[in-house]
């Protein structure tokens, strides 16, 4: 077949895509041996693309793809499937490397070369993602994604849902493990969200192998985007390409081969341009790679969006509850709290403590030294009795003013906790509170409690002011 002929008679970006075929089963080179004139001049006049996209700017036919974009896994992978396996294959990605997506279609090629599979690769690019093609799925690849989807929306809790999910993944995936992490690049963090494990296998937990079996797990976590390089996602399949895992990622190959994988999955979970997590599938059926491949393509971009949809609405609860100054809860939360406290008619404790505790010499602070001084001096206010007070909850009722409701403490502990806070204050060096506090037994009444409180804590002010004079507010 003129190849050169073939592919001059097709409108779209078009090449022709050699695999060699080795004796013991693998592949070796992969080449493009043919493209049309808007193929050839996407790699020689790439003006859609970023300066740095393609490696090599002059087309030459026969030669290795990886002149052209960098060694891609999942490519080769897709080259195999149609030159050797004589699958056709569709897919539409967005590639980190590329500003645009890609619309893949391969279809596989007649070869007179029994050593030489041939397939014909056409891309078509778009800048903005299309609804319409990401739905383009065959059927099992729809129901996979639509049977995952259903359970996103299962139940009301969200851990739950995810559990699900992954169990789903895993299933689909026929693999040893599942699991759903999410990261803190900035914190360099990362924790489980989700996962799910074969229960005919042992393996070690994977909260076990991040915060104790790894020193520092993260430095692994923030070597996997320059492992996928550019790519949707890095799946490990053989030997061989455990071979190229281990040239990129020799610290994180040494990890998988330690923990038993032999194959994986991983894909990253990016919403609005940033990374989230990862999910990761170890020991997979990797017949189906590439179906699993596209089902995850997709379904990564759900589990993203509901994932980014749960990190703002906490975030949102957080910042309704809890001042952001001192990281004590807030008034609002108060409120909610005694509210809650008032309706159960004080049946959740059959004890209740309530302090209040103002800061004294604020203002002072704050006029003499500037409200950085002043910021801090809250900090540590608040530090102070979180320390004193672990049982409790510390709310920020007001400027200067702390609020403790504590429900663990016997009467006279709590009144060790704040005899003691009284005696450092003897120290002017140290901060100081005015403090009130009321204890009761049976059928605690919060509003009385407070009362109470609040009055003893005022006396204790204006003794407080009695013995410091230059510290009362002008």
């Amino acid at each position: 077949m003129d190849f050169k002929d073939f592919v001059d008679k097709i409108e779209p970006m078009t090449c022709i895509i050699s695999v060699e075929k080795l004796a013991d089963g693998s592949y070796g080179n992969i080449r493009l041996a043919a493209g049309n004139k808007a193929y050839i001049d996407s790699i020689e006049n790439p003006q859609h693309m970023s300066s740095s996209s393609m490696l090599h700017n002059k087309f030459i036919p026969g030669s290795p793809y990886e002149k052209y974009i960098p060694k891609d896994l999942n490519f080769e992978a897709a080259c195999v499937q149609c030159a050797i396996q004589k699958k056709p294959y569709h897919t539409y990605i967005h590639p980190d490397r590329y500003n645009f997506w890609i619309s893949m279609y391969m279809m596989p090629l007649a070869s007179d070369d029994p050593n030489i599979g041939y397939c014909s690769y056409t891309q078509e690019l778009t800048y903005d993602k299309s609804d319409d093609r990401m739905a383009d799925l065959s059927a099992d690849i729809s129901s996979a994604v639509l049977k995952t989807t259903l359970k996103l929306k299962g139940a009301k809790d969200f851990k739950i849902n995810m559990e699900q999910v992954v169990s789903e993944i895993r299933q689909i995936c026929k693999a040893d493990r599942c699991c759903v992490f999410l990261t803190d690049f900035k914190e360099r963090k990362c924790s489980v969200l989700a996962k799910s494990v074969n229960e005919e296998i042992e393996v070690a937990e994977l909260e076990y192998i991040i915060n104790t079996k790894y020193k520092d797990f993260f430095s692994i976590v923030e070597t996997w985007p320059a492992t996928i390089a550019g790519s949707t996602c890095i799946i490990i399949k053989n030997s061989r390409d455990m071979e190229v895992l281990k040239e990129r990622n020799p610290v994180w190959h040494e990890s998988l081969v330690n923990d038993g994988v032999t194959s994986l999955v991983l894909f990253p979970l990016e919403y609005n341009e940033e990374t989230l997590g990862y999910i990761w599938v170890a020991n997979f059926e990797v017949e189906n790679a590439m179906m699993i491949k596209e089902v995850l393509e997709l379904t990564t971009q759900l589990i993203a969006s509901e994932i980014a949809n749960y990190q703002l609405v906490d975030k949102l609860k957080v910042m309704s509850s809890i001042d952001m100054l001192t990281g004590a809860y807030n008034r609002n939360a108060m409120n909610n709290r005694v509210d809650w406290m008032i309706k159960s008619n004080g049946k959740n404790s059959e004890t209740l403590g309530v302090v209040f505790a103002d800061l004294n010499g604020l203002k002072q602070r704050n006029d003499t030294e500037g409200h950085t001084a002043g910021d801090k001096l809250l900090k540590d206010a608040a530090e102070i009795l979180k320390n004193e007070f672990p049982d409790g909850e510390i709310y920020r009722a007001g400027g200067d003013e702390f609020m403790i409701i504590d429900w663990e403490s016997s009467c006279g502990e709590l009144e060790k906790h704040v005899e003691k806070l009284r005696k450092d204050a003897e120290d002017l060096k140290n901060v100081s509170f005015a403090i009130g506090f009321c204890f009761e037994e049976g059928e605690c009444d919060i509003r009385r409690a407070m009362r109470t409180a609040d009055e003893r804590m005022y006396a204790d002010k204006e003794s407080y002011y009695a013995r410091f004079p230059e510290r009362r507010r002008k």
